[in-house]
């Protein structure tokens, strides 16, 4: 957990200036800066290799380690900062509002309305979903790690302003979806991050509720991150409905950006509620899939094969690369466990080349219990490979057959696919769009009769030929 006192910025948005909330956020970084910090390639170097066998396979550790980041992982990035600033543009400190709602919340009729006006809730929802193994919740921690946990400030433009802000929270959804248990957590999760010790929960739901909402104000929470969510699913009857019920009046009430982390289960619950499914993809809905066949894969695999601890180096081939992916069906996780296995199970061997079959065995150790799920995986790999190629050999068949039926016996006529409401020629764009948006085509024919006249005689080429109409020979023609 990082605390550290607030160091204050220049805001991109010029709305965002003169609220420490915002300006005690670190800057945004740019594109090459972000990929810099989602990134981590372990330490790797050739003289390692001389060591013991039982010394190289502790460095095997490190490949855990290897982070490389994909696109979802930036947009993920880019949406949770713009929420946490989005959500505290309503909530400046150093504005009658944002006393006002830190104290007593949004409408209060017992209080008077401050002169800046009521506190107008600005949170929104977010939607992580990805198979178990893809690298969600670590790309998720990584992208919060950018943020201080807590910032104390003490003064502000020369001014005393004792505020403690907790700038994001993450917990765990409870197996039973049971509101008391949701509230426990976030209730132990601020506590850690204020350092303040234990708070006695409250007795009773609404209390409790109560005392929540409270911490959050106080503390000035600017995101919330509720990973496991898919427990929704086996929630009792009512469970998963008062769950929401809860979220919905944090976002509502309270402004605070939400992000649902969760398994693929749990978009089947959003889409049985239009309201629910609109408000948790609100400010973004990002799915981590397993890697495909293609350069990301390609990309990471490298990354990965240069962390080799054992006395050979062995090249990485197609052939491996394919292998890997097989074995692991995509999924970075079981791609790191097999190809560390297949190390561990080589290095003291006699013979440390990494082969198709040492691939084999170092699967068969690593994957056990996921077996079954990974043929499943596997099997429908397979089943989508066979679809992709009979449907271009389809496709393909298909155009042959077009070609054949509107080829002319002796021509060179041939049939070239393309978008035909734009004219290819540049040339003849303005004269073909000019004729497109004619209105009496009839009435600017110099000779209208001409095509049918051609079509009744002995020599219709020769005919349109000799009227200017057709050209059969273009480049004895414009030499």
């Amino acid at each position: 957990m990082r605390v550290s006192e607030a160091v204050y910025h220049k805001t991109i948005l010029i709305e965002h200036s003169g609220n420490p909330l915002i300006e005690a956020l670190p800057e945004k970084p740019d594109d090459n800066e972000l990929y810099d910090y989602l990134c981590y390639y372990p330490a790797h170097d050739n003289s390692e290799r001389l060591l013991s066998a039982y010394e190289r396979v502790e460095y095997l550790a490190r490949l855990k380690d290897l982070r490389q980041p994909l696109p979802v992982h930036m947009e993920c990035f880019r949406a949770i900062d713009t929420a946490i600033r989005h959500s505290y543009s309503s909530k400046n400190p150093a504005s009658p509002t944002g006393e006002h709602f830190r104290y007593f919340g949004g409408k209060d009729v017992m209080t008077p309305e401050p002169v800046t006006g009521l506190f107008v809730p600005k949170g929104t929802g977010l939607t992580v979903i990805g198979e178990s193994g893809v690298g969600k919740s670590c790309m998720l921690e990584k992208i919060l790690e950018f943020f201080d946990d807590t910032i104390l400030h003490k003064r502000y433009k020369n001014q005393a302003m004792p505020v403690t802000q907790v700038v994001w929270i993450k917990v765990d959804c409870p197996s039973d979806a049971s509101i008391r248990g949701l509230c426990l957590a976030i209730l132990r999760e601020l506590d850690r991050k204020l350092e303040c010790g234990e708070t006695r929960p409250a007795s009773t739901i609404d209390t409790l509720l109560d005392q929540i909402e409270s911490r959050i104000r106080f503390c000035y929470l600017g995101f919330m991150v509720i990973d496991e969510m898919q427990y929704l699913n086996v929630a009792k009857s009512g469970g998963s409905d008062h769950m929401v019920g809860f979220i919905h009046n944090l976002v509502n009430k309270l402004g605070i950006p939400i992000l649902f982390c969760a398994n693929p289960p749990f978009d089947d619950f959003l889409r049985k509620s239009f309201r629910t499914a609109r408000r948790a993809e609100a400010s973004g809905y990002f799915t981590v899939e397993m890697l495909e066949k293609n350069e990301c894969w390609d990309f990471f695999v490298s990354e990965l094969w240069r962390l080799q601890w054992t006395d050979v180096i062995t090249p990485l081939t197609s052939e491996l690369s394919d292998r890997l992916f097989h074995l692991s069906v995509g999924n970075l996780d079981l791609a790191v466990r097999i190809y560390s296995e297949t190390q561990r199970l080589l290095i003291g061997s006699g013979d440390e080349r990494i082969t198709l079959c040492a691939l084999d065995s170092g699967a068969a150790s690593a994957i056990r219990a996921t077996r079954k799920l990974v043929e499943v995986r596997q099997d429908e790999l397979r089943f989508l490979k066979a679809l992709s190629e009979n449907k271009k050999k389809r496709i393909s068949t298909e155009f042959d057959e077009t070609v054949r039926s509107t080829a002319v016996v002796e021509k060179s006529f041939v049939v070239i696919p393309g978008d035909l409401s734009r004219c290819p020629h540049p040339e003849f764009q303005k004269r073909v769009i000019e004729l497109r948006d004619c209105s009496n085509l009839y009435g600017i024919m110099s000779d209208p009769g001409l095509i049918v006249r051609a079509s009744e005689g002995h020599n219709p080429l020769l005919d349109l030929t000799e009227a200017g109409i057709l050209c059969v020979d273009p480049l004895a023609a414009f030499m």
